[in-house]
């Protein structure tokens, strides 16, 4: 039998405990796993290793919810599982289940869904022969070996946090930050549920009135190739190639495929700011050569707007009930929160190689739809590096951009797996693993940088950041923390609120953190007012 301690004990009290040996392990992270007094088998560094670095992947096991409370939870596993995104409860296998619990952490975790799995980051540089560990939560059976309480302290000073064990944040101090605590409100309940406006993690912005183009010249356009096509009979064989072309995005889904005047039919093919070339057209009879016209840059909200809209080219009529909004689920309010997270400890790291601690991430998205669209199956992160590089303009956003950039440029040139943050030359951002297999190929017009795709950032971006991503297209941002003096999402200016440009991006402003005293600094994310993030 082999005790909590990591000893091997007998049922017979006279014969002498023998150590137990521990197996080899082989990885590619420099881990080993050791034992250590008091503690049992442990997970420990054969070498050094960098913060930020991706250590383990371990595979879950998944209990149903009804087999997990009539079985699992009366057992030890009630301390060491996770709550999955749709009500089952997770065990980590492999390296995953050995990290032992410390109060002070020096590994965080992703739980992903999609592969069913945990990733496992460290947090911080870690010496040779250090023992990597996470934080379990406070429903322990055993205690803490570097918690100087007794049991009974701890249970009377650590309350149930009702999670049944691993509470998944990185915690270094007894108070829970903002954001852990949003984290844990998300992560119960159903993910299909969508919460109220105000239970939001975020306050939305709202950019524009409904009625904002009921003048013929305030409707925004953008251009688009379009091609003629005279003979009608060949229109389903036009929109059969159009839906294999990849030339359809997204942002199109506000304009109808044909237009007809009298008897001449026309086709939407690409916007030129997602396809700058000319497209290569099918082989069909007759076909007039593409050419560039303007469509509206968004659906009709009215009828008097759709009526305008509709001079230029059919447009899609989506007008809204009053007041409403975009429905968020409670489980892509988790995934938020969690993406949220992932900046801030960029921030951090950021600033641990003494750079100003802002920081951007771009996740993966949660629609599937929005996956299968920008074919994006790599997360990014970016920093600023304006102090190590002495270069003004290297701001967390742009380089994040670039970053993107970069990576699908290689993307479209080689079939290679997607890089791994260690083949990465630039420190300023880094794509992560990717969460499910190889990312094909972009389709036609998926080089548009940051279409149908969400940023997160620490700091409101400045006005040269805020255009920076309206000329990538981004879906939406969120920011924590709003810089009244040089912000151009919402303070200075809102960029995309303005008349004239054609692309517009959601706006989310983080609540909660403005409302705690001291929060960024806390965070260790606090910049002086007058810096343009």
């Amino acid at each position: 039998m082999v005790s909590k301690t990591g000893v091997d004990t007998d049922d017979d009290a006279t014969k002498a405990p023998r150590p137990v040996r521990v197996p080899e392990h082989l990885n590619s992270s420099g881990l080993r796993i050791g034992y250590s007094p008091g503690k049992g088998r442990g997970v420990f560094a054969s070498r050094y290793i960098e913060p930020r670095t991706l250590i383990e992947i371990s595979p879950v096991l998944l209990f149903t919810s009804a087999e997990y409370t009539e079985h699992g939870r009366h057992t030890v596993l009630d301390h060491y599982t996770f709550r999955w995104r749709d009500g089952r409860m997770a065990l980590a296998l492999g390296l995953g289940s050995l990290f032992n619990h410390s109060q002070q952490p020096n590994v965080t975790y992703t739980l992903d869904h999609e592969t069913e799995s945990i990733r496992y980051m460290t947090t911080r540089r870690i010496e040779e022969d250090e023992e990597l560990c996470i934080f379990y939560g406070h429903k322990l059976w055993f205690s803490a070996v570097d918690s100087d309480a007794s049991p009974s302290e701890a249970e009377l000073n650590d309350p149930d946090d009702g999670w049944g064990g691993l509470t998944g944040v990185e915690i270094t101090q007894d108070k829970l930050s903002v954001l852990d605590t949003q984290i844990r409100k998300y992560a119960d309940g159903n993910p299909q549920e969508v919460p109220s406006e105000e239970d939001l993690p975020f306050t939305r912005i709202k950019l524009y009135r409904d009625d904002e183009e009921d003048e013929l010249s305030s409707v925004r356009t953008q251009a688009a190739w379009v091609v003629d096509l005279p003979d009608a009979r060949h229109t389903a064989t036009m929109l059969q190639w159009l839906k294999k072309s990849g030339l359809e995005t997204p942002t199109m889904s506000h304009l109808k495929r044909i237009r007809k005047q009298e008897a001449r039919l026309t086709v939407l093919l690409a916007l030129t700011a997602e396809c700058p070339q000319v497209p290569t057209l099918p082989n069909v009879p007759a076909l007039s050569e593409p050419y560039v016209i303007e469509v509206p840059s968004s659906a009709a909200l009215t009828q008097i707007s759709l009526k305008h809209k509709n001079t230029f080219w059919p447009t899609v009529y989506a007008p809204r009930k009053k007041g409403e909004l975009e429905g968020w689920t409670r489980g892509r309010a988790l995934w938020a929160c969690e993406a949220m997270r992932r900046t801030v400890e960029e921030a951090r790291a950021a600033a641990e190689r003494d750079e100003l601690p802002i920081a951007a991430h771009v996740p993966v998205p949660y629609e599937t739809e929005d996956r299968e669209a920008t074919q994006m199956s790599t997360s990014f992160l970016g920093h600023d590096t304006r102090t190590s590089t002495g270069h003004p303009l290297r701001h967390a956003a742009l380089n994040l951009i670039r970053s993107i950039a970069d990576f699908r440029a290689s993307s479209s040139r080689s079939a290679a797996p997607s890089p791994s943050p260690s083949s990465v030359d630039s420190p300023t951002s880094f794509p992560l693993p990717p969460i499910a297999g190889e990312a094909p190929a972009p389709r036609n017009g998926a080089h548009y940088l940051l279409t149908s795709l969400t940023l997160f950032t620490t700091h409101e971006p400045c006005i040269m950041c805020s255009m920076a991503l309206l000329h990538s297209r981004v879906k939406e941002v969120f920011y924590l923390v709003p810089l009244a003096k040089t912000g151009g999402c919402g303070s200075v200016a809102c960029l995309p609120a303005l008349k004239g440009v054609n692309h517009k991006y959601n706006i989310g402003k983080w609540r909660d953190c403005e409302s705690v005293p001291g929060w960024a600094e806390e965070e260790g994310i606090r910049i002086n007012d007058d810096v343009d993030a």
